[in-house]
C-alpha cells in the first residue's frame, strides 16, 4: 500500500508515524511546504521570550530521521493538483513538477493565518506567526525595534504580547471584542488576564479593530475605526487561521461550513482520501454539530484514529471540547467547553459559578490564588470551566475535560474522591468548592 501525505504539521507527520508503528511495509511519503518538520508551532513564542535558547530546540525529528524510519518527507515542495480518479496528485519541486500516484492520500493541509482585508498589509515590518520561518523573522525585525502592535487577543496574541516584551519591546494588543481571549474566557474571568498582562506592561484595547496601516515602505501607524492611531515599528498579525480547502474541493471532498468534513473514521466523502487537523471539521461534544478545533492535540489524536482506519483496524475519533491551557509569566490559565455566552447564544440556560480558592492549604507557605468559573446547563450537568492561577492549573482543566466528556454533573463531581496534601492542594479542592457553590442553586 502507498500512503501520500499531505502537509508535515502535527497532523500529518504524526500519521506517518502512527503508520509506521502498525504497519512497517507500507510506502509512506510525506509532502510539505516547510523546511522543518516534526517541531511544535505552540512553542515558538517561548524562543521569542528567551525561555527556550534557539528554534533549533524545537524541532524534534528531522527529515533524515524520518528516513531511517522508511518514512520519505519530500520538504519545500507544493502540491499543486489531486486527481481522485487516477489516484494521482501534482507537485512542483525545485522548479520541477512532477506526478505520484497513492493508494491512500492524506489531506494535512493545515491552515493559512487569516490577513485582516485592510491597507497596508503588505508593508514590511507587518508579520503572521504560523511556522519557525515565521518565527525568524519576526525576532530579527524585532532586534531594531523599540514598538510592537499585535491585533488579536486570542492565545497566540497573548503570548506573542509577553513574548516581546521580554525583549524590551513597548508592546499594546489590540482586540476587536469587549476581551481577551474572547473564545474560551468570559469577561469577568478575561478581566483577571488583561489587569495581569497591563502589570506585566502590555496595553491592552479592547474594542479597537485597526483598520489601516501606513508607513514609507515599512510599517508606521496604525489606523482604528474611531480615528485614533498608534506609531509602532512591527505589526503581528494574530487574527486566526483560515483553513486551507483547495486541494481537498479539487479532489472533490464535501467543504462544510468552515473546513473539510470527515466522519469519526477521519474519511472524507472521496474513497481513500482522508484529512485531519486545522483543514476539517470536528463534531462538537455538548451540542454534537460541526465545529473547528485549531489545536495541535486535537491533530495528534485524529492521527491515531487515522492511521488505524487506513490498515483497517477499528477506531473512532471522539467529539472535541477544545480544552486549552497556557502560561504568560507567572500565570496560568485555561478553559475547557462552553462559556456563558456561547450557551447562551445557542439556547442553553447556563447556571455559573465563580470561587476563590487558593492552590495549597491555607497556611502551606507560597499558597497563590485561584479563580475558578464553573458552567452547568439547566439539568446541572458541567459544560464548560475556566481556571486563572499562578500554579496547577493544567491538571484541573483536564479532570473538567473528563467529567464533561462523561456528562458529569455538578452534584456528580462534588463527591469524587480528590487526593490531598499541604503543598499541593487545599483539603477540600478548588474544583469541589466550586461545584458545590453551584449545587446550590439548583
Amino acid at each position: 500500500m502507498k500512503v501520500v501525505i499531505v502537509g508535515g504539521g502535527a497532523g500529518g507527520i504524526s500519521t506517518a508515524s502512527n503508520l509506521r508503528k502498525i504497519d512497517k511495509n507500507i510506502e509512506i511519503t510525506v509532502l510539505t511546504r516547510d523546511v522543518n518538520v516534526a517541531y511544535s508551532p505552540c512553542a515558538i513564542p517561548y524562543v521569542l521570550a528567551g525561555k527556550i535558547d534557539s528554534f533549533d530546540d524545537i524541532i524534534m525529528r528531522t527529515p533524515d530521521d524520518y528516513k531511517e524510519k522508511n518514512i520519505d518527507v519530500i520538504t519545500e515542495t507544493e502540491v499543486t493538483e489531486v486527481d481522485s480518479d487516477k489516484k494521482t496528485i501534482s507537485y512542483i519541486k525545485d522548479g520541477s513538477v512532477k506526478k505520484m500516484s497513492y493508494d491512500k492520500l492524506v489531506l494535512a493541509t493545515g491552515g493559512n493565518p487569516f490577513v485582516p482585508p485592510m491597507d497596508g498589509v503588505e508593508l514590511d515590518g507587518v508579520f503572521s506567526i504560523r511556522n519557525i520561518a515565521d518565527g525568524v523573522k519576526v525576532q530579527e525585525w524585532a532586534k531594531n525595534c523599540k514598538s510592537a502592535l499585535i491585533t488579536g487577543a486570542g492565545l497566540i496574541g497573548i503570548e506573542i504580547a509577553y513574548a516581546l516584551v521580554q525583549l524590551g519591546l513597548d508592546v499594546t494588543i489590540t482586540e476587536m471584542l469587549p476581551q481577551v481571549v474572547p473564545r474560551s474566557f468570559d469577561k469577568d474571568m478575561a478581566d483577571i488576564l488583561k489587569e495581569y498582562l497591563e502589570k506585566e506592561g502590555i496595553k491592552v484595547l479592547l474594542g479597537q479593530p485597526i483598520t489601516s496601516l501606513e508607513g514609507d515602505g515599512k510599517v508606521e501607524t496604525a489606523y482604528f475605526g474611531d480615528g485614533t492611531s498608534i506609531e509602532t515599528d512591527m505589526i503581528i498579525l494574530a487574527t486566526g487561521v483560515k483553513p486551507e480547502l483547495d486541494l481537498a474541493k479539487m479532489a472533490g471532498c464535501d467543504v462544510g461550513r468552515w473546513a473539510i468534513v470527515v466522519n469519526e473514521k477521519m474519511e472524507t466523502s472521496v474513497p481513500d482520501i482522508y484529512a485531519l487537523g486545522d483543514c476539517v471539521e470536528s463534531k462538537d461534544l455538548i451540542l454534537g454539530s460541526n465545529t473547528i478545533s485549531h489545536l495541535g492535540t486535537t491533530a495528534v489524536r485524529q492521527s491515531k484514529t487515522l492511521a488505524r482506519s487506513i490498515v483497517g483496524r477499528k477506531s473512532n475519533f471522539n467529539p472535541v471540547l477544545n480544552a486549552m491551557v497556557s502560561k504568560i509569566g507567572n500565570l496560568e490559565f485555561g478553559a475547557v467547553g462552553y462559556t456563558t455566552s456561547f450557551a447562551q447564544q445557542n439556547n442553553i440556560k447556563p447556571v455559573v459559578q465563580k470561587v476563590e480558592a487558593l492552590t495549597r492549604a491555607r497556611y502551606y507557605p507560597n499558597a497563590k490564588p485561584m479563580d475558578i468559573k464553573v458552567i452547568c446547563d439547566s439539568n446541572g450537568v458541567i459544560i464548560g470551566c475556566q481556571i486563572i492561577a499562578e500554579e496547577r492549573v493544567a491538571e484541573r482543566i483536564d479532570t473538567m475535560t473528563l467529567a464533561i466528556t462523561e456528562g458529569l454533573t455538578c452534584f456528580d463531581l462534588s463527591n469524587v474522591e480528590f487526593a490531598y496534601a499541604p503543598p499541593v492542594s487545599m483539603v477540600t479542592d478548588p474544583l469541589i468548592l466550586a461545584v458545590e457553590e453551584v449545587s446550590k442553586k439548583f
